[in-house]
């Protein structure tokens, strides 16, 4: 069965061609002009996917090396994200499928997510561990099946790639932040300053992020004529980070000895953090897990997942989502 993928909910324009689970390609056009903003906005996105989806599904289909006519189901990102955005492609996926007469799966994308896993991983098997960890959510979720999750933590606040940003945006760095305090982390010393890690004396399994936020501010407050210096900014920024991935993998942790599963995938753009990278590692190897986490292009918003996972749930339900709407808020997608 061959499956386009298209992908449009925040700032980047993804398609991608999935042929019986083979990824034929995966074209991805990052909004970088948001950068000069600090941030994305929401119109700009639009306009920009409107501009760039139609040659953007053309790449995907000349690198899979099929045409539109090949093309047997048609999927793409119904929410949650930017309501612009994602009209754009939803509207362009269901207009594709109707003109080619052939179904249309609307995707939710943070179920995605969890199975971008499965693009480089055939090892990773159910029931599993996920954490979703991106700009807008942090999640824990216990995958029993494709469809059956159980929701085990959430973020109560800010998600840990929102907080990564603006902590850079305190320090003057730019936009995205993330893999600006990534780098300059490399170069810091984590003991530098104790931030605090917010939870880690409750029992549940839930995130909170806008605490160490907010110790941020106050300590670069105290100490402003110190961010002229580099050393600091990296020392800062290490420190910081060691607080966030103390407390990604202490919940992680928590999580897979509560359910006893074999198996753990992190997901999601933050998922290519370096550190977070290296503590999974290093608490799979402990626990003897399977460990499943995306490669740069498949951490990131990208079609290839909404490619698979259409391709799942078709497979599984057999049924048209012609009526599907876009939406902007949801973490629910379980049957």
């Amino acid at each position: 069965m061959l499956v386009l993928g298209i992908e449009s909910s925040c700032d980047e324009t993804s398609a991608a061609v999935i042929s019986d689970s083979a990824l034929l390609s995966n074209v991805i056009s990052s909004q970088l002009f948001h950068s000069r903003f600090g941030g994305v906005v929401p119109e700009l996105a639009s306009r920009e996917h409107l501009r760039i989806i139609t040659p953007i599904v053309q790449k995907a289909l000349a690198d899979g090396n099929v045409t539109d006519r090949d093309i047997e189901v048609c999927a793409a990102t119904s929410g949650p994200g930017l309501i612009g955005s994602l009209l754009v492609g939803l509207n362009f996926g269901k207009g594709f499928a109707l003109s080619h007469d052939i179904p249309f799966v609307a995707v939710h994308h943070l179920e995605a997510h969890i199975f971008s896993a499965f693009l480089e991983h055939d090892n990773l098997s159910f029931p599993f561990i996920a954490l979703i960890v991106s700009g807008g959510h942090t999640l824990l979720y216990l995958v029993k099946d494709f469809g059956r999750y159980e929701k085990l933590g959430r973020t109560r606040d800010d998600a840990a790639g929102e907080a990564f940003d603006k902590v850079a945006k305190m320090l003057g760095l730019p936009y995205p932040g993330g893999p600006e305090i990534d780098r300059r982390a490399r170069h810091g010393n984590p003991t530098f300053h104790e931030f605090p890690r917010a939870g880690l004396s409750n029992d549940d399994l839930d995130f909170s992020f806008s605490g160490i936020k907010t110790s941020v501010l106050y300590f670069l407050r105290d100490h402003t004529e110190r961010l002229q210096s580099e050393s600091f900014i990296n020392d800062v920024s290490a420190s910081f980070q060691r607080a966030m991935i103390d407390i990604l993998v202490e919940k992680t942790r928590r999580a897979v000895e509560r359910t006893g599963v074999k198996s753990l995938a992190v997901v999601g753009g933050v998922s290519a953090n370096s550190e977070l990278q290296a503590r999974m590692k290093e608490l799979a190897s402990a626990l003897g897990l399977t460990l499943a986490i995306p490669s740069l292009q498949y951490s990131t918003d990208n079609a290839a997942m909404i490619a698979k996972t259409g391709e799942l749930l078709y497979t599984r339900t057999g049924r048209s989502m012609f009526d599907a709407t876009a939406f902007a808020r949801s973490e629910d997608f379980s049957d």
